[in-house]
């Protein structure tokens, strides 16, 4: 992590490509497998999934800092979706922007 917190163009560009290796590697199918890939590409990056189903309100996906303490607050991405799969996709790619933010 500490390489994607310089704040060079390699940075962005490094970001960039990781964005497109964690959720190209699942956006080819939908379906729940392709979940674990998301979830494994981004533990890959320092993160861990947490993903919940509510009843009939869907499901929420929230991406943490791998080590951190699992809080609301410690969130780095989420989302709240109808799938599990959007969930997850749609949480992944806000916890990669925000890291592409910091650069």
């Amino acid at each position: 992590m500490d390489a994607l917190m310089t704040g060079t163009g390699a940075c962005r560009s490094m970001v960039r490509r990781r964005q497109h290796m964690v959720l190209d590697a699942a956006a080819t199918a939908c379906q729940p497998s392709s979940i674990g890939h998301v979830a494994v590409g981004m533990h890959r990056q320092g993160f861990d999934l947490q993903l919940t189903q509510y009843d009939e309100r869907g499901w929420r996906a929230t991406f943490y800092t791998t080590g951190m303490e699992h809080s609301p607050v410690s969130a780095t991405g989420t989302a709240w979706e109808a799938t599990p799969w959007r969930a997850t996709q749609r949480a992944a790619w806000e916890a990669l922007k925000r890291v592409l933010e910091k650069c």
